[in-house]
């Protein structure tokens, strides 16, 4: 397949603060050719794309009283015939779908599902990833808030930072704040510089969408932290719409600031 081909234009302006404290706004400009994603399945209700050696993004559909058909994202780490991967779709139906076709089709063992919060776009399908055996993970938070709400309960709970072995490779998840949700996590692929925002993180030209359990005052904090723990990322998976670059979590900080 063609790799995702990336040109980046940066421009830091830097300023300098009466306290001291130096500030550098980063403006990117990204071009993705148009061939660059292949799209590997696509069905009514799902579609798979490759976006990378290792990683393929998976797109379900939920239906809301507020705002319509909603396309949701998660993401799939796979590695010598092994893959972990991040939110379920929201139905069963759809889980069992894309788990035909990675199972069936990809030949992948599906070794976790990490559902990224407590969401019903996160955790909905849970009960088709555990009907094959496939074990779930979630912070701590997540499963208390999925207690609350009397949704599925992911099996095997983690504080502020997991990591997966996918065949010889590692991919990480972490806790770094509050924003969509008070539970929110995101996960971050080094070998492709793949990082998998979730809710936290808005497409370009989005709203602000639901609200109902956010921590709007410390979402900006949050993305500061996410931008400065990876800023070698490439490729940033937003929880629903189109896929970006850092120009993402620039857009979703100023969103909430």
């Amino acid at each position: 397949m063609k790799r995702l081909l990336i040109l980046s234009v940066v421009l830091a302006i830097t300023v300098a603060t009466s306290a001291g404290i130096t500030i550098t706004n980063h403006l990117r400009l990204r071009y993705y050719t148009a061939d660059s994603i292949l799209t590997v399945y696509k069905s009514d209700n799902l579609i798979i794309r490759k976006l990378s050696r290792n990683v393929y993004e998976h797109t379900s559909f939920l239906n809301t009283n507020t705002f319509g058909r909603v396309s949701c994202n998660g993401m799939i780490v796979s590695n010598k015939q092994e893959a972990v991967v991040f939110d379920t779709p929201s139905t069963n139906s759809d889980s069992e779908e894309l788990l035909r076709f990675l199972i069936n089709d990809l030949k992948l063992q599906v070794k976790a599902i990490v559902a990224t919060h407590f969401h019903a776009d996160c955790l909905g399908g849970l009960d088709s990833f555990h009907a094959m055996g496939v074990k779930s993970y979630a912070n701590v938070k997540t499963i208390a808030l999925a207690k609350s709400v009397n949704a599925t309960i992911p099996q095997k709970s983690f504080k502020d930072h997991f990591s997966f072995k996918v065949g010889n490779k590692s991919v990480h998840v972490e806790f770094l704040g509050e924003g969509h949700t008070r539970d929110n996590v995101v996960a971050y692929f080094p070998d492709d510089k793949i990082l998998f925002g979730g809710c936290l993180v808005k497409e370009l030209n989005a709203s602000k969408g639901n609200l109902a359990d956010a921590n709007v005052n410390a979402w900006p904090e949050t993305i500061r932290k996410v931008y400065d723990k990876y800023p070698n990322t490439q490729i940033v998976i937003p929880g629903h719409g189109e896929i970006g670059g850092l120009e993402l979590l620039d857009y979703t900080r100023k969103l909430f600031k």
